[in-house]
């Protein structure tokens, strides 16, 4: 018997409850994997509360690192004992161990812990996708970047560093703006305190950014598209405070011919060889050094419902795991 999350109605935390379920063994093109870490990412709170709809009841989560401890028929290139992570496939990673199809697992290089790689496929993959394909950006450029000092954004902080692109970061708090700095932001804007917009204004000399990387949502939408320059891009990509209200197309071209995009991760790691491209990538920048990154908070299993509060609450900075 494993231990798992699950719900059987949308809401709150309190929703959240833990049982026991047999696991089975795996079916053809199955792994039977044992976890030893489960990332915590803010669509898991989307997914319980109601705004991303799911069939009830359901399990939760889309990304752990672990242990593969039986393959099934047709299964190739993977092995008990191997030690493997995903971000993708069925909700389910809140869980002991699990059924997964193999087809969403990569297998960890050395250099890379478990811990590490369950807080950074989903955060650092889709850092991968949102600067090298859906806005590739060059060197030199300048490009604003909310909710910076969590998890996602502290991975793009560093990636975006060692391009040699200059962030504009916005952050909740003066303890959020120093670990923004720390992390390579070139300006950090309080936003709380701070018009967004005009601050954005003021440091590029009144163009404005190419491109604006938002997670935020409905706070953070209209500053977003008032601090981009003419044919600049907005990459409108989570929904932290809210989602975003409908939008008048003519609204863009009133601010100077904008671009909207809404990616999700899972259009750009559709492929098996686009995920194993992603998964590399970041893997390689974990290796050297480029991006430095372990949990910064830790939950048994069992505390599912008190890591998605705390998470909800802003009380969190960078990535946040579950221990089986």
């Amino acid at each position: 018997m494993g231990q798992r999350i699950v719900f059987d109605a949308t809401g709150g935390p309190e929703v959240l409850r833990l049982e026991s379920a047999g696991i089975g063994n795996p079916g053809p093109g199955e792994v039977r994997l044992r976890h030893t870490a489960i990332g915590v990412n803010f669509i898991d709170t989307y997914q319980r509360s109601g705004l991303y709809p799911l069939a009830l009841p359901s399990g939760l989560g889309s990304e752990a690192a672990g242990v593969v401890e039986a393959v099934g028929a047709g299964v190739t290139g993977l092995h008990p004992g191997d030690r493997v992570a995903y971000a993708s496939g069925p909700l389910g990673a809140y869980a002991a161990e699990r059924l997964i199809g193999a087809e969403h697992l990569v297998k960890l290089p050395d250099g890379v812990s478990d811990e590490t790689a369950a807080c950074a496929m989903l955060q650092g993959m889709t850092v991968e996708y949102l600067v090298q394909r859906a806005f590739p950006v060059q060197p030199g450029q300048t490009v604003l970047w909310h909710a910076a000092a969590g998890g996602v954004g502290q991975i793009a902080l560093q990636w975006l560093s060692a391009l040699g692109v200059h962030v504009i970061a916005t952050v909740g708090s003066a303890a959020k703006a120093d670990i923004a700095r720390r992390l390579g932001a070139a300006h950090v804007i309080l936003y709380r305190e701070e018009n967004v917009a005009q601050r954005v204004r003021e440091i590029t000399g009144g163009r404005g950014v190419p491109v604006v990387f938002d997670s935020v949502g409905k706070d953070t939408f209209e500053s977003s598209l008032d601090s981009l320059a003419p044919r600049g891009m907005m990459v409108s990509f989570g929904n932290a405070s809210g989602a975003v209200p409908a939008v008048a197309p003519l609204e863009l071209t009133r601010r100077g011919s904008l671009f909207l995009t809404r990616p999700r991760l899972g259009d750009y790691i559709a492929t098996r060889a686009e995920l194993e491209a992603s998964s590399a990538a970041l893997f390689r920048r974990l290796q050297d050094g480029t991006i430095r990154l372990s949990p910064s908070h830790r939950y048994p299993l069992a505390e599912a419902a008190q890591a998605h509060r705390d998470l909800e609450a802003r009380l969190t900075t960078g990535s946040v795991i579950l221990l089986p």
